[in-house]
């Protein structure tokens, strides 16, 4: 028999009786930190205008200019977007070379298709992660922009 209650720690912080979180002690979010995430957010999220023929960099690009003075966390999310695009370019770029040889074909074919996959996937994730207030960093990243 498995105990609800197993592993948490009675009276701990963000508890309420029987170990689970009271309501009353939810973190209240203020309208400036929810602006602030729904800006990092549409960063995240407005890469995908790749695949509406808008190249993937040009939405965190705009928010990272505009907002880069004046919210932190949506500047640092927007520059981990844009970061994110110019590697899948880059990435892009060397399939689409190795697509022009014979034997890279085997290579740079299923690449690019693991591309498509990975910038979906993990602008999903970093779009989850930001809407929570939570920083997100893109594996398999050039951080040219800082």
């Amino acid at each position: 028999m498995n105990d609800p209650n197993e592993g948490k720690v009675p009276g701990a912080p963000g508890t309420a009786a029987g170990g689970q979180i009271a309501p009353a002690q939810v973190a209240h979010v203020s309208a400036e930190q929810k602006e602030e995430r729904n800006w990092a957010l549409l960063a995240h999220v407005s890469s995908l205008s790749s695949f509406i023929g808008i190249p993937g960099f040009v939405g965190p690009l705009i928010v990272w200019l505009v907002k880069k003075d004046e919210m932190p966390f949506a500047a640092a999310q927007a520059k981990e977007a844009l970061n994110f695009q110019i590697s899948l370019f880059v990435y892009a770029i060397v399939c689409f070379g190795l697509i022009l040889t014979v034997i890279g074909a085997l290579i740079g074919i299923p690449g690019l298709f693991a591309l498509v996959v990975g910038e979906i996937v993990f602008t999903i994730i970093a779009s989850i992660k930001a809407g929570e207030g939570e920083p997100y960093r893109y594996p398999l990243t050039f951080r040219l922009i800082e």
